[in-house]
């Protein structure tokens, strides 16, 4: 097999087109903490936020691909995932831990491009997004050590830009860990059976889908309230306004379309609703912050 029948392969295990659920956040981040910046020439904006999606590029396609790794075991025993590249001999561990060096060196490099202060942080936004591939092993609060691994991204977008971190960077970082667990938790119901009699730790398999359903739901009613105090520790407007509650009505559809009865509809939930959610959030809060005041 070549190698670009591999690349392929390994892009299309990670879905890297899922990427684009994170880098609105990241860029929102950025926008956001723009607004308290100088003004600067256009070729600065550029390059920062050309280093900040090639810093967000990297992190998950490492992640994503040391995940693949380390389950690769655990997916082969999963009829859900037993199909993945690797547990299927799609592809090889090799290669694909050649690409996770590869990836994470590309993260590195662009850290050390946006500013000092990236650069010192980034060990730690790496080997937490690494690391969160073992979490299942022994806690059910992996779905919250995810939430923090995407949470990283805007308030890391956020000191590319100032250099520094403050209170609103923190709630949107809050907004989007409380807004992935949720759906992870939707996510994990699906594996109920499987983590009972495998020994894997989530939140359904420990409270059951009923309990984990109410979880997701509350967790979702935190983001909720931190979006609100984003929207007004960071001084926006109508249009943000707008976002926040758009957002709101999503999250409340896509709960009532996942009941414990009925799973169907879970990937529905899961890829388009999420997918609006981010892509909404960026678009009323950034252009709120950039034309709205």
């Amino acid at each position: 097999m070549s190698f670009f029948q591999r690349l392929r392969i390994t892009l299309e295990m990670i879905k890297i087109e899922h990427t684009l659920f994170a880098l609105p956040f990241a860029f929102l981040g950025a926008t956001l903490a723009a607004r308290e910046v100088p003004p600067q020439a256009v070729s600065f904006w550029i390059s920062k936020l050309l280093w900040i999606t090639v810093a967000m590029v990297g992190a998950r396609s490492a992640a994503m691909t040391f995940n693949r790794i380390a389950d690769r075991e655990i997916d082969a025993a999963n009829p859900r995932t037993a199909a993945r590249a690797l547990p299927a001999g799609l592809l090889d561990s090799k290669f694909a831990a050649v690409f996770t060096l590869g990836s994470s060196a590309l993260f590195l490099l662009a850290a050390s491009q946006l500013n000092r202060l990236t650069l010192i942080l980034s060990p730690i936004a790496l080997g937490s997004v690494l690391l969160y591939s073992y979490t299942k092993r022994f806690t059910a609060l992996s779905h919250l050590i995810l939430g923090w691994c995407l949470a990283i991204a805007p308030s890391g977008a956020w000191i590319a830009i100032q250099g520094k971190l403050t209170l609103v960077p923190v709630l949107l970082s809050l907004s989007v860990m409380l807004w992935t667990a949720g759906f992870d938790v939707l996510y994990a119901c699906q594996d109920y059976d499987f983590d009972r009699r495998s020994g894997l730790h989530s939140i359904p398999q420990r409270f059951g889908v009923e309990r984990a359903l109410w979880i997701a739901r509350g967790l979702h009613a935190l983001m909720f309230v931190s979006l609100v105090l984003l929207f007004l520790n960071a001084r926006l407007g109508w249009l943000a306004l707008v976002g926040v509650i758009a957002t709101g009505g999503l999250l409340v559809y896509q709960h009532s379309i996942v009941k414990e009865s009925d799973l169907s509809r879970l990937n529905a939930a899961f890829f388009t609703t999420n997918a609006l959610v981010s892509v909404i959030l960026f678009v009323t809060l950034a252009s709120d912050a950039i034309f709205v005041r």
